[in-house]
């Protein structure tokens, strides 16, 4: 038998409480919640509380769908990947977006209040 070498992906505790975390942060946890996870993934009521406490994490095609449409789901995947480089690659952009909303937002606001 050989020995084990190179990355280890988290079990699935570490799996399941990784993504639950990531949703919770993105979602919340009330049961709007469980319903946005079902929308997204056509996943059963049951199954999508699971998720969000942690107890089991999505698999085959819910996890596709659920990484499709939840950017926070995405990133802590690519995380316990250790695909960090990725993880960049995909928020980068869209917080260099919301950083220029902010800054035109405060831009506007600066030129409303420095206007006799």
């Amino acid at each position: 038998m050989f020995p084990k070498k190179g990355k280890t992906f988290p079990n699935r505790q570490e799996y399941a409480s990784g993504l639950a975390v990531a949703l919770q942060g993105e979602l919340g946890s009330t049961h709007q919640a469980v319903k946005t996870l079902m929308r997204w993934t056509n996943a059963n009521e049951r199954t999508a509380k699971n998720w969000l406490k942690g107890t089991c994490g999505p698999r085959g095609e819910h996890l596709a769908r659920l990484l499709q449409h939840s950017d926070a789901a995405l990133a802590s995947f690519l995380k316990m990947a250790e695909r960090n480089s990725d993880v960049m690659r995909t928020t980068l952009p869209s917080l260099r977006s919301d950083l220029m909303r902010a800054v035109n937002a405060i831009d506007s606001c600066l030129s409303a209040v420095n206007e006799p």
